[in-house]
């Protein structure tokens, strides 16, 4: 197997493969071009995203500035939005789902690093570079879902649909769907139901 079907995979990986760093290279200098274009400059804007995020044909809205590890493992569904400084590590799949708003300062990590040092820790080669080993868990995010500012989504996690994820919250585990789920670690406080309507 390749680095990047180990990656893909979930399973331990080198992450300084070359055809890795060559796809790390290219997310990050589109989205750093993509940072720099003013709102008012549409077309420049659709045509990086459209090169950042290949794999979704309907591009969301995204605040400026924004990070990706990758892009092309990242999907968004019909009418995303994110604010301010969206990071999302797409180590392993990230799937959004359809009408989601991602708040400012959300940051969707799919990688993981081994529990036990001697596994995590930098090692050498036999020509004398440099590597170390790490692994990643995807990250689902249902249809009809807020997440608030400043949330952190955990890899492995799955946050069903209709559900509100409040401010500063750190999901690491999954959430089910139509729930109302806040805190550090997030837990559910409360099923989400017609009593919750404004009008």
């Amino acid at each position: 197997m390749t680095e990047k079907e180990k990656m893909l995979a979930g399973m331990l990986y080198d992450p300084s493969d070359s055809e890795l760093t060559k796809l790390l290279i290219k997310a990050r200098k589109l989205a750093r071009q993509y940072n720099q274009i003013d709102e008012d400059e549409s077309e420049k804007r659709m045509a990086i995203l459209r090169e950042l995020l290949p794999t979704t044909p309907n591009l969301p809205g995204l605040q400026a500035p924004v990070y990706f590890d990758y892009g092309c493992n990242t999907y968004f569904g019909k009418f995303c939005g994110t604010n301010f400084n969206f990071t999302c590590l797409d180590v392993c799949p990230v799937h959004i789902g359809d009408n989601v708003m991602i708040g400012p300062n959300v940051t969707l990590a799919t990688p993981m690093h081994p529990l036990l040092p001697e596994e995590r820790n930098v090692r050498q080669r036999e020509d004398g570079s440099y590597y170390n080993l790490e692994y990643a868990k995807p990250i689902t995010i249902g249809n009809d879902c807020w997440l608030a500012a400043n949330v952190i989504v955990c890899g492995g996690v799955t946050i069903g649909e209709g559900s509100v994820i409040g401010a500063g919250s750190v999901v690491t585990r999954s959430i089910p769907p139509h729930s109302l789920a806040a805190g550090n670690p997030c837990r559910v406080i409360r099923e989400l139901t017609e009593a919750d309507r404004m009008k």
